[in-house]
């Protein structure tokens, strides 16, 4: 989908797209880090943006939606928390090297050449010691679970993740299960890529 069509389907939902609460494996990548400067890379709606504001952190988010950042500053503003927004299409946008504690990617589903841009950039974004977090939809979830772009070609694997991280410090890579509620009261299960991985302290 392009910038467009996102714009178009943020402002005509009724409500958030997303939930306004964060990503689970966010939260159990960050548990335990202390606050710095983050930066979340296709932020959205500002839901994991928000929340680590939330948590202490100086954030920096971008996404390419106007519609998606617009609401993002109206989450912030109604949990009273500051976000530094950006609109910018992260496809092109280079953040500063060496500058961020933690850099987040989350469902962000590109072609390949153009995730391991992304991916690459927000590497370089790391200091010494900082975090980068990337979750998304898995390849197995095609067939093994719920939800998420049906295009092989915009899934991720912890491997092909890995494989653009050389130099970090790989904490976790693993596809897990992620819980969907369902409409009955009942539950089934997406399949998610998570990748931590640090970059060692010079």
């Amino acid at each position: 989908m392009d910038r467009s069509a996102w714009d178009d389907r943020y402002a005509n939902a009724s409500g958030l797209v997303w939930s306004a609460e964060p990503n689970r494996f966010v939260v159990e990548a960050v548990a335990g880090l202390t606050p710095g400067a983050a930066l979340d890379v296709a932020a959205g709606e500002g839901r994991n943006a928000v929340w680590l504001a939330g948590q202490g952190w100086r954030v920096n988010a971008v996404d390419f939606s106007t519609v998606a950042v617009d609401r993002g500053r109206e989450l912030a503003a109604a949990r009273g928390v500051s976000v530094d927004w950006r609109v910018a299409d992260v496809t092109a946008y280079r953040p500063v090297p060496n500058s961020y504690d933690l850099v987040l990617i989350s469902y962000l589903h590109l072609p390949a050449a153009d995730f391991a841009d992304v991916l690459g950039a927000a590497r370089s974004a790391l200091r010494p010691g900082g975090t980068l977090v990337v979750v998304g939809h898995d390849l197995a979830n095609l067939s093994g679970g719920t939800g998420g772009p049906q295009d092989a070609s915009v899934l991720l694997t912890p491997e092909a993740v890995v494989d653009g991280l050389a130099g970090l410090r790989i904490q976790r890579a693993e596809t897990a299960r992620r819980p969907v509620p369902t409409s009955d009261g009942g539950s089934v299960d997406a399949l998610d890529t998570v990748v931590v991985a640090t970059r060692p302290a010079d």
